[in-house]
């Protein structure tokens, strides 16, 4: 029978990368190979050399054409200027190794740390709307033209309701379940109410509107800021897909601006967000607001949060807490004017009193 020091060491060697693997680097001997947290069935780790910090990330069934235009890609946005990791070629060129049916990436190490958009000032805020909308005017430059005019289907309130009532089903009747019980059901009922309420609301299958290369992900936790404020890298490039260039600034905005109470989103922030997005990569307000109806019904169809947060199952999505549903259908018409009030020419002058008045702007 193994001890419990065999049993140790050997679920330790099963989360270190192959012993020969960083020499296909000229990064230098390992002095320390540290596994780092990462989502299900993914592996990376920190390694330490004489000659710097690295990141390795490892892909357990890489798509190889899908990771090497994500290479180049960030590769380009590194070349531009902008805050964006390209990966370290091995000495044989290669940004993309294999070992043992298994793909690793390294890439320099980078410091900073984490800030959601709530900690922000309005002048951060301004700032990272600024960046989102460089990003998006230099994928355009640097990557192939996508087709102009996208089928986006859109999520039925039907199908949403009738997931809703089946979950209703496994919830303990009145009286038989604990307080928990109670809280799963009222949720759950609201959200059935609301989308009855709302089955007239929803957008159309088919929008005109301005599509581009998407960064996929854009939100705090793939953000790192210095010590100045300034954002120092971008992350989470897994997620560059293509689709509404609008539908990506509004839904970067309600992840990074969205309160975890019955405040909602902070729409003040949302709205310098948007404006500094504008200032770097132009849209309109019609676009915006079309984008803001969308991402507000996939919301409201996405039960996914609801099984996530009171049944216990995997899958939470990443569209932030449910709760804000209920908020955001209560002030869909507020929400549409507040996210297009930067494409107006009241809301400029508006801001320019505000950036000396309010203390949130630094």
């Amino acid at each position: 029978m193994p001890t419990s020091h065999s049993t140790e060491t050997r679920q330790g060697a099963d989360t270190d990368p192959p012993t020969r693997l960083l020499r296909r680097w000229d990064a230098g001997a390992p002095d320390a190979v540290s596994p780092l947290p990462a989502g299900p069935g993914r592996r990376c780790w920190r390694v330490d050399t004489a000659a710097g910090t690295f990141f390795l990330r490892e892909y357990a069934e890489p798509d190889r054409r899908r990771v090497l235009f994500q290479h180049t890609v960030t590769a380009a946005l590194d070349a531009a200027g902008l805050p964006v990791l390209a990966p370290l070629p091995a000495r044989t060129g290669r940004t993309l190794v294999t070992a043992a049916g298994r793909g690793y990436v390294l890439y320099p190490w980078v410091g900073g740390r984490g800030r959601g958009g709530l900690e922000l000032t309005f002048g951060g805020c301004e700032a990272l709307g600024a960046l989102l909308g460089r990003l998006h005017a230099a994928l355009d430059e640097l990557t192939a033209p996508v087709q102009q005019s996208m089928l986006v289907p859109t999520p039925r309130a039907a199908d949403a309701a009738a997931a809703v009532e089946a979950m209703l089903a496994d919830v303990p009747g009145d009286g038989d379940g604990t307080d928990f019980d109670a809280l799963t059901a009222r949720r759950l009922r609201e959200r059935r109410d609301l989308l009855a309420e709302f089955a007239g609301h929803q957008p159309p299958d088919i929008e005109v509107s301005t599509v581009g290369h998407l960064h996929g992900s854009f939100h705090g936790g793939h953000l790192r800021y210095g010590g100045s404020g300034n954002v120092t890298a971008v992350l989470g490039w897994d997620g560059l897909t293509t689709g509404p260039v609008a539908g990506e600034v509004v839904r970067s905005a309600a992840r990074l601006f969205a309160c975890d109470d019955e405040r909602g989103l902070d729409l003040d922030r949302v709205q310098v967000f948007v404006r500094g997005h504008r200032s770097a990569y132009p849209l309109d307000a019609g676009q915006i607001q079309a984008a803001v109806h969308r991402e507000w019904w996939e919301r409201l169809c996405d039960v996914a949060p609801l099984r996530h947060r009171y049944l216990g199952e995997d899958g939470a999505g990443g569209r932030g807490p449910a709760s804000l549903v209920a908020w955001w259908s209560a002030q869909l018409d507020r929400t549409l004017d507040a996210f297009a009030a930067p494409y107006t020419d009241a809301s400029a002058d508006a801001y320019a009193d505000a950036a000396d008045d309010d203390h949130a702007y630094g």
